[in-house]
């Protein structure tokens, strides 16, 4: 078990949207917009199709040790945990790293789809309320735990896992909820070519 749940955040430490930002543009994440090494802020240095393989890289991370440990659902919410953990403080790059939702969706869908459509319609229907990327993304984590709880029981470790990485994207996410609480937090699809450069030059959501 110790070995998996290594080699799971060891996989999860790997940053691929540095990698490849790097490798294939020549320019590092962490010196533009957020700062974060997510997929959303390697769209934003390094272009859209850079941005979206980083995407799905990360992704991946979470779900092939989920995948890899299917016949052991809770050693697999372990290991989807520890791949989280790894994206977001990654051996690599001295325990920094990027937000953990999209390494946590890839989780997910291994662990339970149906878990991910629950999560899922959470972060549509908010974002349609709200606009805001953020609180759509830590819903969408407690929607994973919850839901998780409900299906599983509480004291199953997948529950248990998703709730602890529920309350991590949250303190992840702190400064966004600081902004929303401020009024100054941007909202997706906010229109003007103006407001959508303010918000990338700003914008920390990251949802990944």
């Amino acid at each position: 078990m110790a070995l998996a749940l290594l080699l799971a955040y060891l996989l999860g430490s790997v940053p691929f949207g540095l990698v490849l930002s790097r490798t294939l543009a020549g320019v590092d994440p962490r010196t533009v917009g957020s700062g974060n090494i997510g997929a959303t802020n390697t769209i934003r240095a390094a272009g859209k199709p850079i941005g979206l393989l980083a995407f799905v890289l990360d992704v991946g991370k979470g779900m092939v040790p989920a995948l890899v440990l299917a016949d052991d659902p809770e050693l697999a919410a372990c290991a989807m945990a520890a791949a989280v953990l790894g994206h977001c403080f990654s051996l690599y790059l001295g325990f920094k790293g990027g937000k953990g939702v999209a390494t946590m969706v890839g989780g997910v869908l291994a662990l339970d789809p149906q878990l991910l459509l629950v999560g899922g319609l959470v972060w549509v229907g908010t974002l349609a309320l709200t606009r805001w990327v953020s609180l759509a993304s830590i819903l969408m984590t407690a929607g994973f735990a919850v839901g998780a709880a409900a299906r599983f029981g509480i004291s199953d470790l997948r529950a248990v896992a998703l709730g602890v990485l529920a309350v991590l994207v949250l303190g992840l996410h702190r400064a966004n909820l600081g902004r929303i609480l401020a009024g100054t937090e941007p909202r997706a699809f906010s229109g003007g070519r103006g407001k959508v450069e303010d918000a990338a030059k700003t914008e920390e959501t990251d949802v990944v």
